[in-house]
């Protein structure tokens, strides 16, 4: 059976945001105070601004450390474990309400697309007392596969 080559593409901005969009399995990794790490597996979009973004709640640890600490980094996965991947580097925000509100509507449609009723979802982020958080991509490795080095094939 032929091994698998490891693969790195080097893209811009633009390529990053054309991978990311489509896929929405992310692991968010924050820094606590004390400097340790904390992460937290999401489910994330792109914004019209090509910012990533997740939604979640206020008392969320993630959220208390992008408060004190902005730098948050994302690791991309595809739906098929074994697909391609990238990590991003960000400055994270959090948005609270009333704020929030559409920001989670543009949210929830660069996800699954227009909802069957936005009255309803409006009120329902409301009474959760939801809050999004805006990553802005600042740096970026390469758009990678895993698999043997090129020298073992």
């Amino acid at each position: 059976m032929p091994r698998t080559i490891a693969t790195v593409t080097r893209t811009d901005r633009s390529g990053l945001l054309d991978f990311v969009r489509p896929r929405h399995h992310v692991i968010i990794t924050t820094r606590r105070r004390d400097g340790s790490l904390q992460s937290s597996p999401v489910t994330a979009g792109v914004d019209e601004q090509g910012r990533i973004v997740v939604s979640s709640y206020p008392e969320r640890a993630k959220v208390t450390n992008i408060r004190h600490d902005p730098r948050v980094s994302v690791l991309v996965l595809s739906d098929d474990f074994g697909g391609p991947w990238v990590q991003v580097e960000t400055t994270g925000t959090v948005v609270d309400l009333p704020d929030a509100v559409e920001a989670l509507v543009d949210y929830f449609r660069s996800i699954s697309g227009e909802h069957p009723n936005w009255t309803v979802y409006r009120q329902a982020m409301v009474e959760q007392g939801k809050c999004l958080l805006r990553l802005e991509p600042v740096s970026w490795g390469p758009i990678a596969t895993g698999g043997f080095p090129a020298r073992l094939a």
